[in-house]
């Protein structure tokens, strides 16, 4: 089963600046981020803490439901 980090590696560089590219593109590069993790509240919590700009947990809520259908 793949981690959230690795479902995040799909949006990295698209052509389009989505607000997914940009969460995924701030994942990468982001060296703390829990990168094996397949838990929803650890995730978020540290989101909520280290927050890349104004609507990442909204667009964290929406892509972890595409992650939990398509994994």
């Amino acid at each position: 089963m793949q981690s959230f980090h690795q479902y995040m590696m799909r949006y990295r560089g698209a052509k389009s600046n989505t607000e997914a590219r940009q969460l995924a593109d701030w994942i990468f590069y982001d060296h703390d981020f829990p990168k094996h993790s397949h838990n929803y509240d650890e995730i978020s919590r540290y989101l909520e803490w280290n927050i890349p700009f104004t609507n990442a947990i909204t667009v964290y809520d929406n892509l972890w439901q595409d992650y939990l259908e398509n994994r």
